[in-house]
């Protein structure tokens, strides 16, 4: 009896478990997908880029990719890896 119930809340565990993952993995495409129709919508109407990328990209070529890290943490208020991803992608 004990070891049924054991068993049995193992696998309602595992569902739910399984379940949140999932959505959370549809939610993080969703979001790509939004920030790709936002950056097709600001190329078409040319939004400005933000003003410190030129700092940015001088610092990216100066070899200081950690002070770049740093200033875009500071200007934009990012998190590690959202700034370690915005400097990335301004290597490109």
């Amino acid at each position: 009896m004990e070891y049924t119930f054991l068993g049995l809340l193992l696998i309602i565990v595992f569902v739910l478990i399984t379940t949140v993952i999932d959505k959370l993995n549809k939610l993080e495409n969703r979001m790509k997908n939004i920030k790709i129709t936002l950056d097709q919508i600001a190329t078409v109407i040319e939004v400005p880029e933000h003003p410190i990328n030129n700092e940015l990209r001088k610092l990216i070529n100066e070899g200081k990719e950690i002070q770049a890290i740093r200033e875009v943490r500071t200007v934009l208020g990012l998190s590690l890896l959202e700034a370690k991803q915005y400097v990335d992608a301004l290597k490109m």
